[in-house]
């Protein structure tokens, strides 16, 4: 089996949840402790985030097989390039990462992110494998990290035409079930897709309902 790492892409953290956390005088256990000493990086954003981000996650914790002395997963991060879940960040982190755009024309994401990249493919053997949980449907990761790894860079083909909420369960399924998803070279691939069906509705609608919407 080869070598197989996993990049994250990262949560937004300029919605509604975000805004709790950095909220003054919130009471909250992960606020206080973000005032207090910080929380990882894998943990924040699964809280901004939910259901995807923590499903990337799982799923990557589950998967891995990185070589030694190398993350068997790393999260693209706004300014910071790829930083492990475990990481620890405090709330003035937070409010940095909110100030940069992630962005493929933006500098100061795409420079931190090219160079990590750089020094990942440096430590990892000829044939490991790069896979991208996150969107591919835009530039925002693709252009910086495709030239860096190349053939190497995959991603879950079912991902294609599937929201965020949907690749979010997809993947907690699969860390469950234990039954990993298949990877498609993100090189020459279609970025987009029509809808996939959800995998909820597949267990209670009739055959003649399980239609794919268009796109």
């Amino acid at each position: 089996m080869p070598a197989r790492v996993f990049l994250l892409s990262p949560a937004s953290v300029s919605g509604e949840r975000s805004r709790q956390l950095l909220a003054r005088g919130a009471q909250f256990e992960l606020a206080r402790r973000m005032r207090e000493k910080g929380a990882s990086l894998g943990e924040v954003y699964t809280f901004v985030s939910s259901l995807y981000f923590r499903g990337k996650l799982t799923y990557a914790r589950k998967f891995a097989t990185p070589p030694h002395g190398v993350p068997g997963a790393l999260v693209i991060t706004p300014g910071r390039g790829l930083v492990a879940p475990e990481t620890c960040i405090t709330l003035r982190d937070v409010r940095a990462f909110a100030r940069v755009p992630i962005d493929a024309a933006e500098r100061r994401y795409a420079k931190p992110l090219r160079d990590h990249a750089a020094e990942l493919r440096a430590r990892l053997p000829q044939d490991a494998e790069v896979v991208l949980l996150g969107s591919i449907a835009t530039a925002k990761y693709v252009d910086v990290l495709l030239p860096v790894f190349g053939r190497a860079l995959l991603f879950p083909g079912d991902f294609v035409g599937r929201g965020d909420m949907s690749r979010g369960g997809q993947l907690l399924r699969a860390a469950r079930t234990g039954v990993e998803l298949a990877y498609r070279p993100i090189e020459g691939a279609a970025r987009r897709g029509a809808r996939a069906i959800r995998l909820d509705a597949l267990a209670v609608q009739p055959p003649q309902a399980q239609r794919v919407p268009s796109s």
